[in-house]
């Protein structure tokens, strides 16, 4: 009987067909592109790196899991761990010692969520903590990036790294537009094919896993920020094209900001908290030492969620309604 009882609740009464896996699985469509290139420009060393990051944080997934008394199969089942493991991979060098790669796993898994309650509880995109932590801790591996295939020499410069260092006129000559369009670049293996993650992109917006609100503020901030400082200082700072296909922008706006565990829930906090990662990656990458900003201000952001939630919550079902029959 217990089993079989009904439950009643107040209306609105909401039903959809989305579940966790579908929407996880759907995320990790959306990631193969990039995942694509990043094994054509970087090699079976790149697939090697998503593959192990995949399998550890299975690993540490369905140990957590265990340890907190939850059902594994179901949650190693669910495609949040996978997708985990992939924006793990996607946020490293495809040089990284391995080992490196599993303590990256760890952390985004343990640090990043379980320590939290699990999904749905943390507050910091697990894949960016796992990043900023192998970033601080282990800095030469982290930014020794290796160069693509047909590229003289064995690692380079980021294309973000040769603006800090040369400026934006080297920048601007030596590496094309069309590289950075089609990840013919150093970098993290989600940030060189600018395509690839569009078209992802594109697919998450299709299938409504995400909404336009984050990304397109997201990406629309920089540009406006960039191209004031372009207009203002031409010879100093590059135009804001270059800026939106290079570094981590399309793989912040689209993969990593639009979690909806670490992001805002009303339409006015999405906007918000979009506008809030392009400022923030705009003056690290501008001013900062740092010549990537993308981590770091999806960060921030994720930080200030509750309060956005608090204070930019969308009005209670019938709240309007009662309070207008009291006055009458």
């Amino acid at each position: 009987m217990s089993e079989n009882r009904m439950i009643l609740q107040s209306s609105p009464h909401a039903r959809d067909r989305e579940s966790v896996r579908k929407v996880m699985y759907t995320v990790t469509l959306a990631l193969l592109p990039a995942v694509i290139a990043g094994t054509v420009f970087f090699g079976l060393r790149a697939l090697l790196v998503m593959a192990l990051s995949v399998v550890a944080c299975l690993i540490f997934e369905g140990i957590a899991m265990k340890v907190s008394g939850k059902p594994v199969k179901e949650t190693l089942l669910d495609g949040s761990a996978v997708i985990t493991g992939l924006l793990v991979a996607m946020n490293l060098p495809s040089g990284l010692p391995l080992w490196m790669v599993v303590v990256g796993a760890l952390v985004a898994i343990v640090l990043g969520k379980h320590v939290y309650g699990g999904l749905g509880n943390n507050p910091f995109n697990p894949a960016l903590v796992a990043r900023v932590f192998l970033l601080i801790s282990f800095p030469t591996a982290m930014t020794a990036w290796p160069v693509p295939y047909g590229t003289d020499g064995v690692t380079a410069a980021t294309p973000l790294g040769v603006l800090q260092m040369e400026g934006a006129a080297v920048a601007l000559q030596s590496i094309p537009y069309y590289n950075l369009l089609i990840g013919n670049v150093g970098g993290c293996l989600g940030e060189t094919s600018a395509i690839a993650l569009l078209l992802g992109g594109i697919i998450l917006l299709v299938r409504k896993v995400i909404s336009w609100e984050i990304p397109v503020t997201f990406i629309a901030t920089v540009l406006v920020f960039t191209t004031i400082t372009w207009l203002v200082a031409p010879d100093k700072h590059i135009n804001p094209l270059w800026h939106v296909l290079s570094g981590g922008v399309m793989l912040g706006a689209w993969f990593m900001a639009t979690d909806m565990v670490t992001s805002p829930v009303s339409r006015k906090g999405m906007l918000l908290f979009g506008v809030g990662c392009g400022f923030f990656t705009c003056i690290i990458r501008l001013w900062a030492g740092y010549p990537e900003g993308v981590s770091f201000a999806i960060l921030i952001m994720n930080g200030l969620v509750p309060l956005i939630d608090r204070y930019l919550a969308p009005t209670r079902f019938g709240a309007r309604q009662a309070t207008q029959g009291a006055k009458a």
